[in-house]
């Protein structure tokens, strides 16, 4: 005789498998769609993260969505942060909670190990603010380059000497681009007004650092830079331009030779008053930079300022050589700093209309008033 099956044993195994497969209908949700839910939300995760970690990742960050999508504090101020290099993720996380900018650090880096954008963290130095949510931290470590740059004029350089310095600062501005706005006049600053038709901005680029956003146009860089020069060179200055009878113009112009001529500041209002007493006597100037700014650039020692000059540059037909044209030159010859421009405006009181370097080659001068004076003063070799 067959055993009747029990009633109660099939429906248990019915209800076993029912539950099996529901499990696995579930199962399966949950693999496919948390993952597609946490995508719609955050983004594709990274593709190096295994089923196990990618669900797990989802489910986490979606649960914590809000706090990741918030700031820790809507008015919070930027504060500098800087990322070492080889810097653990627990170490930042940590330190980004220390400075109030994210709240939870283990929710900050299982957003990063999900996005893939732990591995990519650029060292460098950052301006968070606990204003950003933990989100755009984290995109925002994936480039450690600064939003401002610096660049510097030294004092005595040339238009052209500025332009290929351009390449270097993080400017998107070529050199060809400076040169071509900075040889024009367009401001308005008011000590440009007079310039010649012909006059460029040569001797206006005040010498200094400046820290300027990274995406600044050539005409906002020139503008601001001409700012400066408005600013340091004060009305005092100005007067005592105008003391001298000159125009700003043509003191920037001295100023620039006396840039270039010293080099020793303490000794520029005594090469100012040489070149001064000369402008009122009617002597050329006879300065070796106007001639080495006539002639350009020395391809064969790499330099635009040739030194020493020869009989033969001495030579040369511009307008600029001063050797053989009385007064000052057409312009500027380069961008002097604060230091000569006092000097031209407060020269020492000498008298003085000669000077050539010290034969001990410390860079000092020798001044003297009478031509016999100065050839005396002449280093042996050169007698």
């Amino acid at each position: 005789m067959k055993k009747r099956k029990s009633p109660i044993g099939a429906l248990f195994l019915t209800s076993l498998t029912l539950g099996l497969c529901l499990a696995i209908v579930l199962g399966g949700l949950i693999i496919v769609g948390l993952p597609l839910q946490a995508t719609r939300v955050f983004g594709p995760p990274t593709t190096s993260l295994n089923t196990s970690q990618r669900v797990r990742l989802s489910a986490y960050l979606l649960w914590q969505s809000e706090e990741l999508t918030s700031p820790a504090n809507p008015n919070g101020m930027a504060v500098p942060f800087q990322i070492g290099l080889g810097e653990p993720l627990p170490i930042i996380a940590a330190r980004l909670k220390d400075e109030s900018i994210i709240k939870d650090p283990d929710l900050f880096i299982s957003y990063l190990q999900y996005t893939g954008l732990d591995t990519t963290i650029q060292a460098g130095d950052y301006e968070l603010s606990p204003a950003m949510t933990p989100v755009e931290v984290a995109h925002n470590f994936q480039d450690a380059t600064p939003k401002e740059v610096t660049i510097t004029i030294l004092e005595g350089w040339r238009l052209e000497e500025i332009a290929e310095t351009l390449p270097t600062t993080g400017l998107a501005i070529t050199p060809q681009m400076f040169l071509e706005a900075a040889s024009k006049v367009t401001s308005n600053h008011a000590f440009l007004l007079k310039i010649p038709p012909q006059g460029t901005l040569e001797g206006f680029l005040m010498p200094d650092s400046y820290d300027v956003p990274r995406d600044l146009t050539i005409n906002q860089l020139l503008n601001h830079i001409l700012d400066n020069f408005g600013i340091q060179v004060t009305f005092d200055i100005r007067e005592g331009f105008e003391r001298q009878g000159l125009s700003v113009y043509e003191a920037v112009s001295l100023a620039s030779i006396v840039e270039r001529e010293a080099v020793n500041e303490d000794e520029m209002p005594i090469i100012a008053s040489v070149f001064l007493n000369r402008l009122v006597v009617g002597m050329k100037l006879e300065a070796d930079s106007t001639v080495q700014y006539a002639l350009g650039f020395n391809s064969e020692h790499n330099t635009w300022w040739t030194n020493p000059l020869t009989f033969e540059h001495l030579q040369i037909d511009s307008a600029y050589n001063t050797y053989h044209y009385p007064g000052l030159p057409p312009g500027p010859i380069a961008n002097p700093g604060l230091t000569a421009l006092r000097a031209v405006a407060f020269p020492a009181q000498t008298p003085y209309y000669y000077f050539r370097a010290a034969c001990d080659g410390s860079g000092r001068h020798i001044f003297a008033e009478t031509f016999d004076e100065h050839v005396l003063n002449a280093c042996p070799e050169e007698e």
